[in-house]
């Protein structure tokens, strides 16, 4: 609970490494941050001192939960809509508002309501029988990108067909998941723009970031994305902006893009929530994502978001096919003798292959330099391995010498 009953409590649903990171920001501001863990192993559950247990699906664990929270907000958008307007219609605050949150929930509402605002998304149908996707690949070629309407993230729910596969939208169908197909969008790269909006309306911007993925997940963040116009940078800010006011959007508001090859910008994702596209702001920025969410959720005024160096870079820690020998207390060593600057946070997950268990930040003023330093270390923490072949028995020999 609390130590002084006059300052807020926000509760998180969800006790992922997001509320995680929540927490560390709450703590500066006086708080302790309330979470609605799984279990008692959840990343946050593991540093929170107000842990409440039970499943998002729960409606007596959300009521309780609720009681006495100034506001209640999320770790992860897998929360059942009817859970959080019953939340809203008892009186409780939830940001983002279950109407907002829907388009972050749904694929195809998002799709649909962006389009009727004018907004470029890919070109999209929904899928209810096989022969949809058929068609749709027909009308507008191949290859076509096949989505799971709600649940999927970092490339689950995802699958690029150079033809249409019949017999794996049949399948996906008579399990029960909501389908759409999408025209394959020609990128250059992806970027996210990431925004805050409070109730009050006040709104702030980060720098937009370059993603770049591997086999659909992302590995590393490059703040300010490297090469973007200042009129690109400011049209990809616009544009987040005026989603989150166009869909009342409270806290934060992730918006990933496609940037095509003549610079026009597509909207792929949207996220209501502290995003891995932004973990670079606990260092990177003046005020981080996780504390502008609190900020926003509590309608205080909301923090600068000027960037701390010339360039950020952030890169996800993933696990390892097949995890080392060697401690991650030993990893840690390693790793800070070679680059005593390397930024580290690690979320008390255990390692299993491609599961993102942490993130590196490096700061700098060349960002070539900064992202080559950056891929290192994760690959370091991943694989006990470093890529370029550094001992760190003879680097340590060597920075003495």
């Amino acid at each position: 609970m609390s130590g002084n009953s006059q300052l807020p409590v926000v509760g998180m649903i969800g006790a992922g490494q997001l509320a995680r990171m929540t927490q560390q920001s709450a703590i500066a501001l006086g708080q302790s941050l309330r979470v609605l863990a799984t279990g008692p192993g959840d990343p946050a559950a593991l540093v929170c001192s107000d842990v409440r247990i039970g499943t998002p699906d729960d409606a007596a664990a959300l009521r309780s939960f609720a009681a006495g929270c100034s506001a209640v907000t999320l770790d992860h958008e897998q929360v059942p809509q009817e859970r959080l307007r019953a939340l809203a219609d008892a009186g409780v605050a939830v940001h983002p508002r279950p109407d907002a949150l829907l388009h972050a929930q749904d694929k195809l509402v998002m799709r649909e309501r962006l389009t009727a605002l004018g907004l470029a998304v890919p070109e999209f149908a929904a899928v209810r029988e096989p022969a949809d996707v058929e068609r749709f690949a027909a009308e507008r070629g191949s290859p076509v990108v096949l989505k799971a309407v709600r649940g999927g993230y970092d490339g689950r729910g995802v699958w690029m067909l150079d033809a249409p596969d019949a017999d794996l939208v049949a399948r996906l169908l008579d399990a029960g998941t909501p389908l759409m197909v999408e025209r394959a969008v020609p990128m250059r790269r992806e970027l996210a723009a990431l925004v805050a909006r409070s109730p009050f309306g006040q709104a702030a911007a980060w720098p937009v970031v370059e993603t770049v993925q591997e086999r659909g997940q992302c590995v590393q963040v490059l703040a300010p994305a490297p090469g973007l116009s200042e009129d690109a940078a400011l049209a990809a800010q616009h544009l987040a902006l005026r989603i989150a006011t166009e869909l009342d959007v409270t806290g934060l508001l992730a918006v990933e893009l496609f940037e095509g090859g003549s610079g026009e910008l597509v909207v792929n994702e949207l996220a209501m929530r502290p995003h891995n596209s932004g973990h670079w702001t606990i260092e990177g920025s003046r005020t981080s994502q996780f504390e502008q969410h609190l900020r926003a959720v509590l309608d205080y005024p909301l923090g600068a978001t000027a960037p701390t160096a010339p360039a950020v870079v952030m890169a996800n820690v993933l696990g390892a096919a097949e995890a080392p020998a060697m401690s991650t207390d030993e990893r840690l060593h390693h790793l800070f003798a070679r680059f005593p600057d390397a930024k580290v946070h690690l979320y008390g997950k255990a390692e299993r292959p491609d599961r993102k268990v942490g993130h590196v930040t490096f700061l700098g003023d060349d960002m070539t330099t900064v992202r080559a330093r950056a891929a290192l270390a994760a690959a370091w923490l991943s694989t006990a391995t470093w890529a370029d072949g550094w001992s760190e028995h003879l680097g340590e020999v060597a920075a003495r010498a």
